[in-house]
Formats: structure tokens, C-alpha cells, sequence
């Protein structure tokens, strides 16, 4: 499978951030026919007292000609890697992480954020040019 424009970037930025990354990709196999790959899985010890926070990311760079398109993919892939995430790794917390940029001008669409908030999607806002995490949108 192909990795995502951004990958090196948003995995940069996870780590500046304090994250562990454990897998690239992360693959959860679900049945003989069916195998998943998660962009990026990651750790990060908050403190000694507290468990370990783990994370699965799912990376998107929205350049294409479409943006609608491409939401369109992310959000089925993020739907099918949450139920997978439920059966195998319950602890784990999805997120899609997406361009600073597109989050501005396409995610605050009306029609985007009530499909965010209807399905309860977890976003990791990414600046591709400085590799950093902006935003973490729970």
C-alpha cells in the first residue's frame, strides 16, 4: 500500500510532539481475506503514574482535485478502522490527521462538520511545511 504524501511529515510531527512511533503501518488482520493498514500507530508515556496513551493515525494530504472525494475515502476508512480497532485493540484511539490548510477552508463546511460530529471523528491537524501538530481535535 502506498503511503500518504504527508507520511514522514506527520510522523516528524508526532514525534516532536513526544510520541513514540511503534508501527508503520499498523496492521490489524481482521480475517483470512480481510487485512487493515493503519497509516501509523504510537505511543506516549504521559507520566509514570499514568498509563500509556495509544494511538492509531490515519493520514490524509486532500491534494487532489477533489476534496469531497477524498473526504469521502477518509471517512469510510475511518469508520472500518474504528470497528476493527473495537475488536482487536480497544485501547487505541483512531485519529485522521489532515493538512492545517484543508482543515481552514474544508473541514468548517457545515455539511463536513456535521459528518465529523455525527460519527465522532478524531483529528490530529498537521502543518505539512513545518512538520508540526497544530491541533488535536478529540
Amino acid at each position: 500500500m502506498a503511503k500518504d504524501v504527508f507520511h514522514q511529515q506527520v510522523k516528524k510531527a508526532l514525534i516532536k510532539d513526544g510520541w513514540i512511533i511503534t508501527h508503520d503501518p499498523f496492521t490489524i488482520r481482521i480475517s483470512e481475506a480481510i487485512k487493515l493498514q493503519i497509516d501509523l500507530a504510537a505511543e506516549n508515556a504521559i507520566a509514570a503514574e499514568r498509563n500509556t496513551e495509544k494511538i492509531a493515525v490515519e493520514i490524509k494530504s486532500f491534494i487532489a482535485d477533489s476534496d469531497i472525494s477524498e473526504f469521502h475515502t477518509a471517512l469510510g476508512q475511518y469508520l472500518n478502522y474504528c470497528q476493527a480497532l473495537e475488536e482487536q485493540e480497544a485501547d487505541r484511539i483512531l485519529y485522521l490527521a489532515v493538512p492545517s490548510e484543508t482543515y481552514q477552508n474544508f473541514f468548517q463546511l457545515p455539511f463536513v462538520q456535521r459528518g465529523l460530529q455525527r460519527y465522532q471523528v478524531k483529528l490530529i491537524v498537521y502543518d505539512p511545511r513545518q512538520e508540526e501538530i497544530r491541533q488535536w481535535i478529540r
